[in-house]
């Protein structure tokens, strides 16, 4: 977990970073967010969704930012909604609140201008999975564990299926969402659902270099591509190939891609403003 000042700790109306159920942590245009409910493997209460979101608001108008790292302190990454609240939650209009909070977080994520790269550990688990399937790369430890598991407690996965389902094959999904069982990161990455499974002391090395990485393009380009992506991939192939041109054809307008292409045929570093 990156080190983190008081300053950077966000919370509901706290200073300390004891008691700040989320962190933030900037460098060189990477924003670590870290879910900070350890003692309950950083289950989903509506407390830290209700900070992930603002968090992810307040980075969508930080231009300093390139790309965000989501990853979790304590031995779990995400054990999914926080099964205690909601059983203490009082009927339908509740439960609604409750899964369109987490519903509007996901599309936070994925409608975020910059990429966002979740890093694995420990327990990946229901809406934890889900929030692994929605970040844009994802990277774990080899150690760490997926699943579904809704269907063992009588409540199936609903609304992780929405982004398992999109991140994985369908049987792959189904199998997981049917069955309730788990799989590890190997089978994780082998499905397409995390990019790399790495050892445990790699994982921060690793994590970071795709950051840096993805930090070093331009914020323009990186911005129209992934809203780009997330678009044409529901529709159908001659719509997205029209869609596509027409993404093209404005990127290839923008004074990033004209320095991109002249450094490139200069065979010299380009020099990105974001215009």
């Amino acid at each position: 977990m990156s080190a983190v000042s008081a300053s950077d700790a966000v919370s509901n109306g706290t200073a300390s970073n004891d008691e700040a159920i989320l962190l933030r942590s900037d460098s060189d245009g990477i924003a670590t967010l870290t879910l900070n409910r350890p003692k309950q493997y950083n289950a989903l209460s509506t407390g830290l969704m209700s900070e992930v979101q603002a968090a992810l608001d307040d980075l969508r108008e930080d231009h300093s930012v390139k790309v965000a790292i989501l990853e979790a302190s304590g031995k779990g990454f995400c054990a999914g909604h926080d099964l205690k609240e909601m059983r203490a939650g009082d009927g339908r209009t509740y439960f609604e609140a409750v899964f369109k909070q987490c519903s509007r977080m996901m599309l936070a994520i994925t409608r975020l201008p910059q990429p966002v790269i979740a890093k694995v550990h420990g327990i990946a688990t229901a809406a934890g999975c889900q929030l692994v399937a929605t970040c844009d790369l994802a990277v774990a430890s080899n150690d760490a564990h997926f699943a579904t598991p809704g269907v063992n407690i009588g409540l199936f996965c609903s609304t992780p299926m929405v982004a398992l389902s999109r991140a994985v094959g369908r049987k792959t999904a189904m199998e997981m969402l049917l069955t309730g069982e788990g799989i590890d990161a190997a089978t994780a990455e082998r499905m397409g659902l995390i990019n790399r499974a790495v050892p445990p002391g790699e994982l921060d090395r690793i994590t970071l270099e795709y950051a840096e990485k993805i930090a070093s393009k331009s914020p323009l380009t990186l911005k129209i591509g992934k809203e780009a992506f997330y678009r044409q991939i529901e529709m159908d192939l001659e719509q997205a190939y029209n869609y596509a041109s027409e993404v093209m054809t404005t990127n290839m307008l923008a004074r990033d891609a004209e320095e991109g292409i002249d450094a490139f045929i200069e065979k010299r570093d380009p020099k990105w403003t974001g215009e």
